[in-house]
């Protein structure tokens, strides 16, 4: 059972940062892609960032140039550094996770974290 915890979400000016975190724990599976998502009410959800086994990393343009994802493969866990926040990057930020376990591939997600860009 693959298992994602976020945290780092709140409340911040424009301009201002936030890092998130999200820390994947089990056994039996192997991570081939980790990515952050967000969603807004009335909206679909939207691809923030991904990052996979290569180190590649893919940026919605929305955000290239302010947001950082990087990886820990040994802490499993993924962080996202937003820099130069701004309003319309309020949304619930989402981890997502695809797992390999045996011959099969699972996506799994986190409980989200609120992130409100507000002065």
């Amino acid at each position: 059972q693959v298992q994602l915890v976020e945290s780092g979400g709140g409340l911040v000016q424009p301009g201002g940062s936030l890092r998130l975190s999200c820390v994947v724990s089990g056994s039996g599976f192997s991570i081939s892609a980790m990515g952050w998502y967000r969603q807004v009410p009335g909206k679909g959800r939207e691809l923030v960032a991904v990052v996979y086994t290569d180190s590649s990393t893919i940026y919605a343009d929305s955000v290239k140039g302010r947001f950082t994802m990087s990886r820990d493969t040994v802490k499993n866990t993924v962080l996202l550094q937003m820099n130069s926040l701004k309003p319309e990057d309020t949304a619930v930020y989402q981890c997502c996770v695809v797992a390999t376990e045996g011959t099969s591939q699972y996506e799994y997600w986190g409980q989200g974290t609120q992130v409100i860009v507000s002065s």
